[in-house]
């Protein structure tokens, strides 16, 4: 199966089935006849930006994050909001770093956004499973940065 098929497979399995890890969407596509390494699917995961939420019942789930239509500068802000609201954990600052702790295998997407819509408060972002290193020039951006991703709402970093 060609990539672009095995994506829209993946899109629709994800939206139509509460799939909670890898291994589930794994064997949701072993049903359609497909055989993917986990790094394929992991790529594929993070290709189609793919994020680990809550349901309503507490358990994880992934859905898709991006919109289908390119986004604006605005759309890209509101997307960043609504990101800060669902997967941000807890937000620390320590000296010139912003330190924030997400829902897992999301820290990468937010990190990405972030960079993408470029402030000048933060010099560099760095991402790991669940962890981001905000990095800006010094301890009062990384406090106007802390204080945008507890409540992105009440302010902004980005003219």
């Amino acid at each position: 199966m060609r990539k672009k098929d095995r994506h829209e497979l993946i899109k629709r399995i994800i939206t139509d089935n509460p799939i909670r890890n890898q291994n589930e969407l794994m064997d949701y596509l072993q049903q359609y006849q497909v055989t993917a390494t986990q790094a394929t699917i992991s790529r594929d995961i993070r290709d189609l930006k793919i994020v680990k939420t809550i349901d309503e019942s507490g358990k994880p789930r992934f859905e898709l994050f991006q919109e289908q239509q390119v986004p604006s500068e605005d759309d890209d802000i509101k997307r960043l909001i609504r990101m800060t609201n669902d997967v941000i954990v807890k937000v620390d600052t320590v000296e010139f770093m912003t330190i924030v702790s997400t829902l897992p295998d999301n820290a990468h997407l937010l990190a990405s956004v972030l960079d993408d819509l470029s402030s000048e408060l933060i010099v560099a972002t760095m991402a790991s499973f669940d962890t981001i290193i905000i990095i800006s020039r010094t301890a009062d951006d990384a406090q106007r940065v802390t204080e945008f991703l507890q409540d992105p709402t009440n302010s902004s970093i980005f003219n």
